[in-house]
Formats: structure tokens, sequence, C-alpha cells
């Protein structure tokens, strides 16, 4: 199923009164069933700024984006999670050093050398360490 699919579907759920767009109401209403809690207060905000056509409802482009955007937000807090178990001494860098100690934690053996061969191979700037920027497009 393509993604645009199942996020129809997701609207067609919240959409309660079937004009193929959510209301600030049925967000708050369908979000309580599922156990959630959003204040109708804090749905038309919510709506209001995700609103790209100025209708007060969000259409499926503003869905898809709301949908789309948390993600995103959720995959970079989950690198900066893992850049900085690697980064062990927190200055912002991981050093050939705390490679070779975090593959030594994961079971990997790898001499100060190879985890330097490792690191010129994503090492955009050349300076022999990987940052926060780089890291994320390893990981791309």
């Amino acid at each position: 199923m393509m993604r645009s699919e199942q996020y129809q579907r997701v609207l067609h759920y919240f959409d309660r009164d079937g004009d193929g767009k959510i209301s600030a109401s049925e967000l708050s209403h369908r979000l309580a069933m599922m156990g959630g809690e959003l204040k109708l207060t804090e749905a038309e905000v919510a709506v209001e700024s995700l609103d790209s056509d100025g209708d007060g409802l969000l259409n499926l482009e503003d869905f898809i984006g709301l949908m789309e955007e948390g993600g995103e937000e959720e995959k970079m807090k989950d690198l900066k999670e893992a850049f900085e178990m690697y980064d062990a001494d927190g200055n912002g860098f991981i050093t050939p050093k705390e490679l070779k100690k975090m593959l030594k934690k994961l079971g990997e053996f790898k001499s100060v050398d190879e985890c330097k061969a490792m690191i010129k191979q994503f090492d955009i700037n050349g300076d022999g360490v990987i940052s926060f920027e780089e890291f994320r497009l390893m990981m791309q």
C-alpha cells in the first residue's frame, strides 16, 4: 500500500462528517477515542498552523505534512541520541578512539587505524573526526 493511501485511510478515520477534511473538533474527538488528549483550543491552534488553504480544515496534503513533520523530528532526536552514544566525551565529534570503544561495546573489534579509515569515508571536511552533520549524512 502506498504511503498516500495509508494517510488517506487515516484521514478518513478522523473525518467524521465525510467532507474529506479534518476539523479541530474531529481531530480532538478522534484523539480522545484513541486514548489521547487534545483540548479543542489546542486542536484549533494545530489546525490553524497546518491549514494551507485557509478554510480552517486539514485536507489530505495538510494531514500528510503533519504526519511526516513529526516523523522527521523523531528521527532527528534518535540520531542525536545515537551520536551522543559514540561521542563519549561530549565534545561534538566522534574520534577514532571513541569509535573503537563503541564498536568494542557492540562486539566489533577494530584497531584505531581501522577506525580512522572508517571515519575517513564520511569525514567531509577532512578533520579526522565525525561531526553530527557528517554522522547524519552517513546514516541516511
